[in-house]
């Protein structure tokens, strides 16, 4: 099977930008999208063969998910079931017979950490959200963790410690998810590779140099690691500040 996310800043201005023509030669059997910045109506999205799934924030224009699947879920559920992290259209659940699938758009710190007292909170719930369908079935977890985890992980670390989604709490809040039953993929098959990233600022020609974070995952429970075939990391895919990631696996 092939699992696709993508942050796609804005799923109307990314369209406008070649979206469906990658979409449809990916064939993916589940395709995963976040920040849509969308409400219900706003896009008429043609999309054969796959089922489609929206989360809407309620503020207009902001966050937002969206899944696109080829294969019917038995059951789908909206946010975490937590109504201070509901509200923003983060997190969507499809169940299907051999595993849960969950895409997110983790909340970002903002500038001066802002709001990293609510995003710690976040990852607490989130990953107790995770370990609880882990307890019933595998998981499989993607989207824009907003966390860039290792220092091999962002192009210049030292200028950026302490910065959001770089900050030692969110570091060590995706350790304790890892701890937890959960593989961090592309580092399972490439440990020590450099230089792949996913997403890079629009300013300062940051992707001309790629001067990147790898901050989209595919993270799997570890009871299924040993059915994973490869993690891509698509750089060369262009229409937003990110790019798309890819899990191969056998479910």
């Amino acid at each position: 099977m092939r699992f696709i996310s993508w942050n796609v800043n804005g799923l109307r201005a990314a369209v406008g930008k070649g979206f469906m023509d990658y979409f449809n030669s990916a064939d993916a059997d589940i395709f995963s999208v976040q920040e849509t910045k969308l409400q219900e109506g706003q896009i008429d999205l043609k999309t054969e063969g796959y089922y489609q799934y929206w989360n809407y924030a309620e503020k207009k224009g902001y966050s937002g998910t969206a899944v696109f699947t080829k294969i019917k879920p038995l059951n789908v559920t909206y946010g975490i079931g937590i109504d201070e992290h509901d509200k923003e259209g983060r997190v969507i659940t499809l169940e299907f017979e051999n595993f849960f699938y969950v895409t997110a758009y983790v909340p970002n710190s903002q500038a001066e950490n802002a709001r990293l007292e609510y995003r710690v909170k976040w990852e607490d719930d989130m990953r107790d959200y995770l370990v609880e369908l882990k307890n019933i079935k595998p998981v499989v977890f993607c989207g824009d963790l907003n966390v860039a985890h290792e220092e091999i992980d962002l192009k210049n670390p030292k200028p950026n410690i302490g910065k959001a989604g770089f900050t030692y709490e969110e570091r060590e809040k995706f350790t304790e998810l890892l701890k937890s039953g959960f593989v961090d993929t592309f580092r399972y098959f490439y440990p020590d590779k450099t230089g792949i990233y996913s997403w890079w600022s629009y300013r300062f020609k940051a992707r001309e140099k790629n001067a990147g974070w790898r901050i989209d995952y595919f993270v799997v429970s570890d009871d299924i690691a040993d059915k994973m075939k490869d993690a891509v990391i698509h750089t060369d895919i262009m229409g937003s500040d990110h790019c798309p990631v890819e899990l191969i696996i056998d479910l």
